[in-house]
């Protein structure tokens, strides 16, 4: 059963999710938080396994508690999924490197929430891959002169063609595909590599892989950037 707490301070958005959310069988909306506050203190009485968090909330805002949350060993292992829209891109980048595993436009459609969550629980991939690109390629032309990091330096070259597949988006599934490896081999390098390099999730890692110069928006078309 995936436990999921709601966070958004207009009820009726949470009445809408929650009444998506609770026709699946394998889900369980176990609470609600009005606020940024709401949410952490839920998070540490309810132990969700998924937080669907709206940004723009009263008090404490979803990027401040995203980042209570990802930051306190108790609740390690929580996953939260940013609610957002297209004009919300400067903060739902923040949150991403808050902690926080991905992101959900408000207006999705319900087979889409259902698929998020369920993404989001099992730790597999970012939320919305072709939404993730989008934001963090539109955030990585923004940085002038990425510095290489040394964090990278104690990667394979394996390890490092599979980390620059997981920034451009793919799944485990696609970059085995990619890779010609088994979708367990990829899961192993991934987990592998965030051990190595000390991030939290797959977000994290996309995170660091554009901010270092690993990669770049479009590098898929024309190769990666030298090394």
């Amino acid at each position: 059963m995936i436990k999921i707490l709601l966070a958004d301070d207009q009820r009726l958005v949470r009445a809408g999710f929650r009444s998506i959310l609770e026709d699946e069988d394998d889900f369980e909306v176990v609470g609600e938080a009005g606020d940024g506050e709401q949410a952490v203190t839920a998070c540490r009485t309810l132990h969700p396994d998924v937080v669907l968090m709206d940004i723009r909330m009263p008090g404490v805002d979803g990027l401040q508690a995203t980042r209570q949350i990802a930051g306190d060993p108790r609740l390690d292992g929580i996953k939260v999924v940013i609610l957002t829209t297209f004009d919300l891109d400067d903060y739902v980048y923040g949150a991403l490197r808050a902690g926080a595993t991905g992101f959900l436009v408000k207006d999705t459609e319900p087979e889409e929430l259902v698929h998020a969550v369920r993404v989001a629980a099992r730790g597999d991939a970012l939320i919305s891959p072709s939404v993730t690109r989008r934001l963090i390629a539109e955030f990585a032309v923004r940085i002038k002169a990425p510095e290489p990091s040394p964090r990278l330096k104690v990667l394979t070259d394996r390890e490092r063609e599979v980390m620059e597949l997981v920034a451009a988006g793919l799944t485990n599934d696609e970059i085995a595909a990619r890779l010609v490896l088994s979708p367990a081999t990829a899961k192993t390098h991934v987990s592998r590599i965030m051990t190595k390099v000390d991030v939290r999730d797959r977000s994290q890692l996309v995170v660091l892989a554009y901010e270092s110069g690993m990669v770049r928006p479009g590098w898929l078309n024309d190769g990666p950037p030298p090394v």
